[in-house]
């Protein structure tokens, strides 16, 4: 299901995947699964969840090591680092609507174009690298993805 040379993602995003089986949960669609009768257990929607708190942790992290320790100050800053856009417009420095599993229906309406579902992909992608070599490697994938 995944390109067949998918090395240069992997440059992109500055890891590779030891259990690539996450990756492709993390770029199954439930759409998708939907159409071509694989389990939803296969699909993105879990590894968005987890996805979503690596990152606010990875984000939270910096801040504090920055110096700033008020409470209030942590929230506006996470809230300007960690939100749809942000995301998105991470999402789309790896071109990860390339490689995304896409319902035909999504597909016709260039749903990869929604902040919120691009968001969502991207956070999938961070919840499967968490998965397969832990904070460190989230860490190290949120920074690649960042510098690009």
């Amino acid at each position: 299901m995944l390109l067949n040379d998918i090395s240069e993602f992997y440059e992109r995003i500055g890891y590779t995947f030891q259990n690539e089986d996450y990756l492709i949960h993390a770029l199954t669609r439930t759409a998708f699964a939907r159409e071509n009768t694989i389990p939803l257990d296969y699909t993105m929607d879990y590894l968005a969840v987890l996805g979503d708190a690596v990152i606010e942790i990875l984000v939270i992290q910096d801040i504090i090591a920055s110096g700033v320790t008020a409470k209030g100050e942590i929230t506006r800053l996470k809230i300007e680092q960690v939100n749809m856009s942000v995301l998105r417009a991470l999402g789309e420095k790896i071109e990860l609507p390339d490689l995304v599993l896409w319902g035909k229906g999504e597909i016709s309406m260039q749903i990869w174009t929604s902040g919120r579902v691009l968001a969502e992909c991207f956070e999938a992608l961070m919840g499967a690298v968490f998965m397969d070599g832990g904070m460190d490697a989230a860490k190290k994938v949120f920074a690649a993805v960042h510098e690009l």
